[in-house]
């Protein structure tokens, strides 16, 4: 167990390159990654349930795994931060989205998957970035808590709202199942095993495995897209990159700014920073792929599937800039110490 838990340390501090890694091994051996797109069955909706939708329910059951009643008391006692958390959340992703989708001329099969990605809930992996930048990880989990319990009904609203039109015809019940199987249901489990094994001892050791679980997860999904779509990643041309770029670093930005604007401190701004920019953008892969009406739009698979590559680069190197920032306001610290002693 203690070999296990220091590779699932060595693969939460290296998801970056591992998920790279996967991405560029499915891209050349594209065989050696088809099974996770293998069909399982189909839900009473027609929502195709694949070995990535069985993935996706894993690493949200890693999250419900780590949360506790500590974590929905943080949700009662700092109802406004987690209100503006969750506002902006799905107003900047989604809103930003609809506008990039609109300024770059996507298509209609592009822009649905960008905005897709803008109105799914936060990156799970945000809350270890949100601990590596020295932000508030409460107030972290608390916003992924939040944005998760609401994304049954403001993910398929949002997408519906934005992206339903003459060419697109959006229907929200469908999605809103499959993030009930592939979101809510597995946390809810996995919380409910905390709750009840908390104390234990072996479940604590087992705990201490999941985080590798869950990157290896997200490289799975990545690696099973690639493996169906990564000629489409050479074809699709730069403006998808362009489109994911802009989206992600605005959320940041914006993020950050709506912290300033109320008045938050330090450490919750960078908090609600990478919460707002990183989007579990997984997630956004698995509706496109799984969910029948993105059946004839694969292009929305693409868009998706390079926000999960790069949310997760991102998210690494904005966490090493906020920590690069403390580090540097602590020598000049020391160095004006040292002259104030010296004098």
């Amino acid at each position: 167990m203690k070999f296990l838990q220091k590779v699932s340390k060595f693969l939460a501090d290296y998801t970056v390159w591992v998920v790279i890694a996967i991405a560029v091994f499915a891209f050349f051996l594209p065989q050696m990654m088809a099974w996770v797109n293998l069909s399982m069955f189909y839900d009473f909706v027609g929502n195709k349930f694949t070995v990535q939708s069985l993935i996706i329910g894993v690493i949200m059951f890693s999250m419900g795994l780590s949360l506790t009643t500590e974590d929905f008391k943080i949700l009662a006692k700092r109802p406004f931060d987690i209100c503006i958390g969750a506002a902006a959340q799905y107003l900047i992703m989604p809103f930003s989205a609809y506008f990039f989708s609109r300024l770059l001329h996507l298509s209609p099969a592009l822009s649905l998957g960008l905005i897709l990605v803008g109105c799914c809930p936060g990156g799970v992996s945000s809350n270890v970035m949100s601990y590596l930048c020295g932000g508030d990880v409460a107030f972290s989990v608390g916003m992924t808590t939040a944005s998760t319990i609401l994304s049954p009904v403001m993910t398929p609203f949002m997408v519906a709202l934005l992206a339903g039109g003459a060419t697109i015809k959006i229907q929200a019940f469908p999605m809103f199942v499959s993030i009930i199987e592939t979101v809510l249901l597995p946390v809810a489990v996995g919380f409910f095993l905390n709750y009840k094994l908390g104390r234990n001892k072996v479940f604590q050791e087992v705990q201490k495995v999941m985080p590798g679980v869950a990157v290896l997860g997200l490289a799975a999904v990545v690696g099973g897209v690639m493996s169906s779509q990564g000629k489409a990643f050479i074809t699709s041309g730069v403006v998808v990159f362009v489109a994911v770029f802009l989206h992600n670093f605005v959320g940041y930005c914006l993020g950050y700014l709506a912290g300033v604007l109320t008045g938050m401190s330090t450490p919750k701004r960078r908090t609600i920073s990478i919460e707002v920019g990183m989007q579990n953008a997984g997630l956004a892969t698995n509706l496109a792929t799984s969910t029948a009406q993105f059946a004839t739009m694969p292009q929305a698979t693409i868009i998706a599937a390079v926000s999960c590559v790069w949310h997760s680069i991102s998210g690494t190197l904005i966490a090493a800039f906020f920590a690069h920032l403390d580090k540097a306001k602590e020598a000049k610290a020391e160095s004006e110490e040292t002259v104030a002693a010296k004098a």
